[in-house]
Parts: C-alpha cells; sequence; structure tokens
C-alpha cells in the first residue's frame, strides 16, 4: 500500500499537477495539506473519475486538508481535538479497513508559527503541538497502525536543512519546535523517512525565491510519522522530488511510504 503526503499549496491553482501525480504515482491514500478550498468548492469531480474517493477539510483561502483514497473510509474525524474555539482547518483523520484491521491515516498542517516573536502565532503553534501530542498519545493506546502525515513545520536536525545558520532564528528551527517536535517522536514514533536512510540533502520544500530550488536550498518539513504497528509494515520511501519542476508547481514535493497492509 502507498502513502502519500503533499502539501499542494492551492488545489485550484494545481488541479492538473494533481491529477497528473495522482496518475502518475498512484497513491492509495494521498493527504493533501494546504487546499486552499471551501469543502463545497474543492474539485472533487476531477479527482473522484480518477478512481478516488475524497474527504476535505476545507476553509476559505488558506490551510485545509484532505483525504484522497482508493477505498472509502470507515470513519472520518474533522478538527484537531483539544481546543473549541480553534477554527483553522489542519486536520482530518480516516480509518480504512485493510487486511488483517484497520489503519488510521491522519493529514495535517502544523502551523507555522512566524514570526516567532509575533504574541499569537509562535504560541498558537507550541500549543497546536501540544495538542497533537496529547491526541497521540490516546491513539497510541489503542495499538493500531496509525500515520500521522503532513506538513509539520518543523525542520527535526540540521541536516534536514541546507544551512542551519540561515534557519537558526525561524520558528520551524527554534529550540523549543524541535523540542515539542521530539517529545512527539518520543511518544514511540518513527520518523518514516528517517528509517530508511541516513542520506543528507533530503528535502522536501524549496521557496519560490532566491532560487533557492536551482541551488537546492531545501527543507525537509513534510513527514509521515508511525505509530509501532504501521513502522513495522514500513518497506521504503520516495521524495518525489522531480514534482518540484513541473510547470506551476507546489513549493513541497511528496513524500511516499510504501507499506505490507
Amino acid at each position: 500500500m502507498k502513502i502519500a503526503t503533499w502539501n499542494i499549496n492551492g488545489v485550484k491553482a494545481r488541479i492538473d499537477n494533481l491529477r497528473d501525480w495522482l496518475k502518475a504515482s498512484n497513491p492509495d491514500i494521498a493527504c493533501l495539506q494546504e487546499i486552499k478550498s471551501v469543502d463545497e468548492s474543492f474539485p472533487r469531480l476531477e479527482i473522484e473519475e480518477l478512481g478516488y474517493h475524497v474527504e476535505t477539510h476545507g476553509q476559505k483561502g488558506f490551510n485545509g486538508v484532505a483525504l484522497l483514497s482508493k477505498i472509502r473510509p470507515d470513519e472520518v474525524n474533522r478538527g484537531l481535538p483539544g481546543d473549541d474555539l480553534d477554527e483553522q482547518s489542519r486536520f482530518i483523520e480516516g480509518v480504512f479497513s485493510v487486511n488483517g484491521g484497520v489503519i488510521r491515516v491522519v493529514s495535517l498542517y502544523l502551523p507555522n508559527g512566524n514570526p516567532p516573536d509575533d504574541p499569537v502565532k509562535y504560541p498558537y503553534k507550541l500549543a497546536w503541538m501540544e495538542r497533537l501530542q496529547r491526541f497521540a498519545e490516546q491513539r497510541l493506546t489503542l495499538e493500531e497502525p496509525l500515520i500521522l502525515a503532513g506538513d509539520y513545520n518543523v525542520i527535526p536536525e540540521p541536516h534536514d536543512c541546507h544551512d542551519p545558520r540561515v534557519w537558526a532564528g525561524d520558528a520551524l528551527f527554534l529550540p523549543q519546535t524541535r523540542q515539542a517536535f521530539r517529545r512527539f517522536e518520543n511518544l514511540g514514533l518513527t520518523d518514516a523517512v528517517r528509517a530508511t536512510t541516513d542520506a543528507t540533502k533530503l528535502y522536501t520544500f524549496w521557496d519560490y525565491q532566491a532560487g533557492a530550488w536551482q541551488k537546492n536550498n531545501g527543507i525537509r518539513i513534510d513527514h509521515l510519522m508511525l505509530s509501532p504497528e504501521a513502522a513495522i509494515k514500513l518497506r521504503s520511501t520516495a521524495i518525489e522530488k522531480h514534482v518540484r519542476a513541473w510547470e506551476k508547481p507546489s513549493d513541497h514535493v511528496p513524500v511516499i511510504g510504501i507499506f505490507d497492509f
């Protein structure tokens, strides 16, 4: 089973790229972030005609997440628990029946948090990470395969960016951010890409500015985080870097996990 995550950076602007990628890569489940569309305006028919079921948690103009799947989910949950006042659409969970039981797949879009001295944005990021940790703690008690896939807006380690000095003061790389991510990981979650390779210069995002793509000045912020029950089923991963060179690309590329489900 192929499970992918991709920050599409506007599904309407990149519907052709999305369709081309779905046909070429053929994931069984695709987790999208930053769809930037309300549910009613999502280009559902264009995706459904490729054989995918569509579940969205949208928001006008920004944020928004989606699950595209070849199998219909048994259950869908929208919104990260823990704050009833949080109106930002950043989280959707699907439960899917597979051979031997079920898997839980989450598409998440963790807050950016910049600028870090903003009295709202960075505290919101850290609070969201705390809520995500509590959610993961609860789900891990179920002892089911759980895949938390998405744009985490976290650079875990110095070798996950082209130049740590450039990112030293950024909310994606601040010590507090990385410590929060480490606490989350230390629940027993596995970073799928790092479980399969320790290669450097593996990036999932390249800014549109300053020739970042051409110079390979990237960062790795899109992750598949796995429960132990999912990690033992992991066979390989891939970062589909070639998609960044397409016309009108997203600034992110898909990250793939192949599992024995």
